[in-house]
């Protein structure tokens, strides 16, 4: 079976990087359970589904990844609250201000992660986040910029064999 990493990274399963990754099936088999805990949880918390597919989407943008956009709004289409697709672009918000601190942090630990401080933890409980929600946030940023990272990386290795 072909995870979503190796799809969008267009890894060929006969290819020598695909043969590799047999190798590394653990990793992959753990990376889609790992996007399905994030993405589509059974105890969404305050980031409904909807608003999870949109942040992520928000992120793959930022990082110019039109395949895991598409993959990500294919979600927010199914979400069931449309009110926060404008959260799926980099600068949307939606006037709410806890989902949109959200957005703006989803941001931060895109493109700057490193910039990311106590006073940016505080800013989201003083907008109405609670600290179980932040947690949530952080692991949907976090594996969404892995997942990112890891089809470049394969993406990249894919074009050096076929060289």
């Amino acid at each position: 079976m072909t995870t979503l990493i190796e799809k969008l990274a267009g890894v060929p399963p006969d290819s020598k990087l695909g043969a590799a990754l047999k190798v590394r099936a653990e990793v992959l088999r753990l990376s889609e359970a790992a996007h399905d805990a994030v993405l589509v949880p059974r105890e969404p918390g305050g980031l409904s589904h909807a608003l999870r597919a949109a942040l992520a989407a928000r992120m793959c943008r930022h990082v110019g990844n039109a395949a895991l956009v598409a993959h990500y709004e294919g979600y927010l289409a199914h979400g069931g609250d449309a009110e926060v697709a404008p959260l799926a672009h980099p600068g949307g918000s939606i006037g709410d201000p806890r989902r949109d601190a959200m957005a703006r942090h989803a941001d931060m630990l895109t493109l700057a992660p490193r910039q990311a401080t106590r006073g940016d933890i505080e800013a989201l409980k003083a907008a109405g986040v609670s600290e179980p929600d932040i947690v949530r946030l952080s692991e949907l940023a976090a594996f969404v910029n892995y997942q990112l990272r890891v089809i470049a990386g394969l993406t990249f290795l894919k074009e050096v064999e076929g060289r």
